[in-house]
């Protein structure tokens, strides 16, 4: 596992009290060719080599190996604006495939709009994916490098959005950031560990 070097940063919050625990919360940018996978101070990225069928059952795999732990996982929904490309079709049936395997294990997962992820690191909705990376780095600590950086930036927002959804923000952000919160489609069900 390739993982990216947290340093401190502005805005920073402290680490939780002691005999507390940060609850496990995973982001996913779910791509054919490298999905972004991250909590909220570590960063990967998963790269198939396969494709068609192959491909999706082995991206489905590798995840379903490192989020069988997590307290929440926050999966990017949908791109519409990207229905006409080359590949939407199979990318949407990875989605697909992703969130039933969440929901057959009963692992509570949100939905989260690409602008809302985009605007929980930046305070804009539609900043780009270089923002958004900055972003990450200004608010998380996360250093997001190589080919794979803008997945791996997008999953830590998302990481980092439902931690602060469960009552554990990573960074005090401003109300221009945290008003994401309002967009994304949470479960129904309060996991445990919510603050």
């Amino acid at each position: 596992m390739t993982t990216s070097t947290q340093t401190p940063a502005a805005g920073m919050s402290p680490l939780p009290a002691a005999g507390t625990t940060r609850p496990l919360v995973i982001g996913l940018d779910l791509s054919l060719t490298s999905t972004g996978i991250a909590g909220v101070d570590w960063a990967d990225a998963i790269k198939p080599r396969q494709k068609g069928h192959m491909r999706l059952s082995w991206i489905r795999c590798e995840i379903a190996d490192r989020i069988r732990l997590a307290d929440l996982v926050v999966v990017e929904g949908p791109s519409y604006k990207h229905g006409h490309e080359a590949g939407a079709h199979e990318r949407a049936g990875l989605w697909w495939l992703v969130t039933h395997d969440l929901w057959r294990r009963d692992l509570p997962y949100a939905v989260c709009p690409p602008a809302q992820r985009a605007m929980y690191a930046t305070g804009k909705g539609n900043a780009g994916k270089g923002e958004v990376r900055d972003g990450v780095r200004t608010w998380f600590g996360v250093e997001c490098d190589g080919a794979a950086r803008y997945d791996m930036a997008d999953a830590v927002s998302m990481a980092a959005l439902g931690a602060h959804w469960l009552g554990y923000p990573v960074a005090d952000l401003p109300d221009t950031h945290t008003r994401a919160l309002n967009g994304v489609q949470w479960p129904e069900v309060i996991p445990a560990v919510a603050a």
